[in-house]
């Protein structure tokens, strides 16, 4: 049996194409001179994840050809267009044999929720059947674990640009929900006016 250290793996969802950022993939936008993608990688390793899965869909070779990403597992998300669900399930995917017993879900467009919340989310990993997420004033956020009793289930209804939202709502009372309010800000880079976040 691995340590704890290796049963909780990052799994950053980055590969969304930007619609209505005019079509810039979500990855490439930089931030503190980095691709997001970079940042948000940085994020999950700063928090404890030793292994760590990047879903790339929207202009993937620019991505690889770009971003510093070694050490990580890449995976390709053919069905992009699709929604985040696509990249939910193909993640979940390629976790699945790895030894990994829980997958750490995060999101490439949410560069103010760093490592602290990160870390407090990875904490709450008991074993295959938890499912813990962040919360924002009491508000169910990112990122999400899944330990990995829920990963069929959840790639089942993961459909569209909902996610694992299904899956969610009718596990709420499993829902170990950990306060993170107080260290990051939960806001999405959606659209243009939403750039002012990055620096």
């Amino acid at each position: 049996m691995t340590d704890n250290e290796d049963q909780v793996a990052g799994l950053l969802l980055a590969a969304g194409g930007g619609r209505r950022l005019g079509g810039r993939p979500k990855a490439l936008l930089e931030h503190r001179g980095h691709p997001l993608v970079e940042h948000a990688v940085d994020t999950l390793r700063a928090a404890g994840c030793t292994r760590v899965h990047v879903v790339l869909g929207a202009r993937a070779e620019a991505v690889r050809a770009r971003a510093a990403l070694e050490g990580c597992v890449l995976v390709d998300n053919p069905d992009w267009e699709q929604g985040m669900g696509s990249s939910l399930r193909a993640g979940l995917g390629s976790l699945t044999g790895t030894g990994a017993r829980a997958a750490l879900v995060s999101l490439v467009d949410q560069p103010g929720i760093g490592p602290e919340a990160v870390a407090r989310v990875r904490a709450g990993y008991r074993d295959e059947t938890s499912l813990v997420a962040a919360a924002y004033e009491g508000v169910r956020g990112h990122p999400v674990l899944f330990g990995a009793a829920h990963w069929a289930g959840v790639a089942a209804t993961a459909t569209g640009d909902r996610g694992a939202r299904a899956y969610l709502k009718e596990h709420e009372a499993g829902i170990t929900l950990i306060e993170c309010g107080d260290v990051a800000r939960p806001y999405d880079i959606d659209t243009e006016a939403d750039l002012v976040h990055l620096e």
